[in-house]
């Protein structure tokens, strides 16, 4: 059984931009729905970003909306989330999940998720 590797995280400054990338390895990527949270210290998880099977269907947190951007690349087997003017109150670690159905918001919905990647934004 496959699972889902996150990388891109680091630490940038305000304003800046980064490109996340989730590679699932073996499972059949392009029948799942697929997710992006976070979870900053001491806070629930969080929905952050989620993209259909097909690609077609994309829904943002409010808190990204307009600065968050998700896609995935079928041939590569990998979901991403290009994030801009990033703020301080998006350091995090971002986990990419996979949901039998969606896009869809509700954490309960994803069934496998990666180790998650952290992204600290300094002021």
């Amino acid at each position: 059984q496959g699972y889902l590797v996150e990388s891109g995280g680091g630490m940038v400054q305000t304003k800046d931009s980064l490109r996340l990338s989730c590679l699932d390895t073996g499972r059949a990527f392009s029948r799942y729905a697929m997710g992006w949270f976070r979870q900053a210290p001491g806070k629930d998880r969080e929905f952050v970003a989620a993209i259909s099977r097909t690609g077609y269907t994309i829904i943002y947190a409010d808190s990204v909306k307009g600065r968050a951007t998700i896609s995935r690349d079928k041939a590569k087997n990998t979901v991403y989330l290009y994030m801009n003017s990033l703020k301080p109150e998006d350091t995090a670690v971002y986990y990419c999940a996979a949901a039998p159905h969606g896009p869809v918001v509700d954490i309960r919905e994803y069934d496998f998720w990666g180790q998650g990647t952290q992204v600290t934004v300094s002021s």
